[in-house]
């Protein structure tokens, strides 16, 4: 399986879904709350030149946003 990292905030309404949908499928992952961890916000930025979270990264291919279809797809989850 692809690495997951997830870049998120704690209040984030859409990092915490795909978060609890990694958790259902078994998808193991390393979080990074960029609200708190400058260094991270800086890569994620440096990533995508965006500040909006969650930021994905499937094993090298960035998802901005919780696109369940599109996580599915790249990890290939039915």
């Amino acid at each position: 399986m692809k690495s997951v990292t997830i870049y998120s905030t704690p209040t984030c309404v859409y990092c915490n879904l795909a978060k609890t949908f990694f958790k259902s499928n078994n998808v193991p992952y390393t979080e990074h709350n960029v609200a708190a961890d400058l260094e991270r916000r800086k890569e994620m930025i440096d990533k995508t030149g965006q500040m909006g979270v969650p930021v994905i990264d499937l094993g090298g291919e960035i998802v901005i946003g919780f696109n369940e279809p599109r996580i599915r797809e790249v990890l290939a989850i039915k």
